[in-house]
């Protein structure tokens, strides 16, 4: 990062100039929104509302007008400069996605510091801004290390907009949805209903259904409702509706997870398959430039290593239907040596072999990696760790469900990320929502699972 230097007054010369290069992003038009409080939706990314579908913004003529300041700040006369005054005129627009180039030329020296530039932004397709900016110039030589900026980030959700994308052409996925007795719970799936992202057939208390739909004012109407007020009742016929060919995924209402799991794992009727049953959970991570997979964290609470190789295989296979090539699966330990008293690196060891003898297949796995090197290249290198995981883990599994738990909800809660995700290893799709997730989180836990679906059918 670099370091700058001021131009004082007595070294600036008529015709000296500067200029910087700046790539106008979605997340700088959402910055300047909060910093200014400017939140006209033309300058929004998405929100532009011109009804064209397109998703670029126009850039505010006022964040331009700071490209400008950036050069005088920064550049010439650089650190220590303040302002007069500025003038520009507008000949054009710029748009996320944009290069933009601003630029600084001094006309003339005036008294007491002040200087006097032509100021100019260039767009991609000729000059957008033009004018004029008086200062007043540092006496003295100071210097800005970048080092000393705070950085930020965005709190927006790119990754789980993708997903819902990718979902939006693909027909409803028929959902045997279990006990939506309380309006978050049916308002999950009526949302997803209305995004067409699955169509559900409901099975619980026909009575507090419609109870729960008055209070939250949700549309029942053309739904198909299962009068079942038994949990572990309607949960069976839930699973029996797959059976039947009526449904191609179950989603989990106000019950037990117990109550849920024991219909898709009984012998007989039940969703088994030749997997253990494993939750992955699909989080879109501020600042992080793809999806995370965190597993499991909900199902298996000491898994051992048989019960490992699913729960890596599982994720694996969720990643590819989400569209991630080649998924890198980072097994998690505390440590990145293999310690013989520390039995989790001993299995992080044996299923890396396990994938490299293809017992394990459609991903790349390595392990042990401790977090900081299995999500943080620069951790990574310190470390001595190469290969194509360490630093760059899209799948994180953890040692153990208390484990996985407590990273995937510290991700929630203080790295604010969205959460989605499903249960995996059963016959369908299996969406486990919690009363604490928001619409984003339910809509994404079912795009999740209509994706995952689509990858299955013949």
């Amino acid at each position: 990062m670099p370091k700058f230097t001021t131009t004082p007054y007595d070294a600036i010369e008529p015709g000296m100039q500067a200029s910087l290069e700046r790539l106008c992003l979605a997340d700088d038009l959402y910055v300047f929104a909060n910093s200014s409080g400017n939140l006209n939706p033309m300058h929004l990314p998405k929100e532009d509302g011109d009804g064209d579908g397109r998703p670029e913004a126009v850039a505010p003529s006022a964040w331009l007008a700071a490209l400008i300041s950036g050069v005088l700040g920064n550049q010439l006369p650089g650190p220590g400069t303040l302002y007069l005054d500025q003038s520009l005129r507008f000949l054009g627009r710029a748009h996320a996605g944009d290069t933009l180039t601003a630029a600084v030329r001094v006309i003339e020296k005036l008294p007491e510091n002040v200087v006097r530039f032509e100021i100019w932004v260039d767009g991609p397709e000729g000059r957008i801004a033009e004018g004029e900016a008086r200062v007043i110039a540092p006496a003295v030589v100071q210097h800005f290390d970048v080092h000393d900026l705070p950085g930020l980030t965005v709190q927006r959700h790119v990754h789980f907009d993708r997903l819902l994308e990718m979902a939006a052409p693909l027909p409803a996925i028929p959902t045997s949805v279990v006990a939506p007795e309380t309006p978050d719970a049916l308002m999950g799936a009526l949302l997803a209903r209305d995004h067409t992202l699955i169509d559900p057939i409901l099975v619980g208390s026909a009575r507090k259904i419609a109870a729960a739909a008055e209070e939250a004012g949700g549309d029942l109407s053309g739904l198909d409702i299962i009068d079942i007020p038994d949990h572990r009742a309607a949960a069976l016929r839930a699973v029996a509706l797959v059976h039947e060919g009526r449904a191609r995924a179950v989603m989990k209402g106000h019950l037990h997870t117990d109550q849920i799991l024991h219909a898709v794992l009984k012998k007989e009727g039940g969703l088994r398959t030749n997997r253990r049953l494993s939750h992955v959970f699909v989080m879109d991570v501020p600042g992080l430039n793809h999806l995370l997979f965190v597993t499991d964290a909900a199902i298996n609470i000491t898994p051992d290593l048989s019960c490992k190789m699913s729960i890596v295989q599982n994720a694996i296979d969720l990643a590819l239907a989400l569209g991630v090539e080649q998924p890198k699966v980072g097994i998690l330990s505390a440590v990145e040596t293999v310690t013989a008293s520390i039995p989790s690196t001993l299995d992080a060891a044996i299923l890396s072999k396990m994938a490299d003898r293809g017992q394990i297949t459609g991903g790349l796995v390595d392990g042990p990696l401790a977090m900081d090197n299995a999500v943080d290249l620069d951790a990574a290198r310190t470390k001595g760790l190469k290969g194509l995981v360490a630093g760059r883990a899209d799948i994180l599994v953890a040692p153990n469900m208390e484990s996985g738990n407590m990273l995937a909800k510290q991700l929630t809660f203080l790295a604010h990320a969205e959460a989605g995700g499903i249960v995996m290893g059963a016959q369908v799709p299996i969406i486990l929502t919690s009363r604490a997730d928001d619409d984003k989180a339910r809509l994404a836990s079912c795009a999740i699972a209509a994706l995952y679906a689509a990858g299955k059918s013949p």
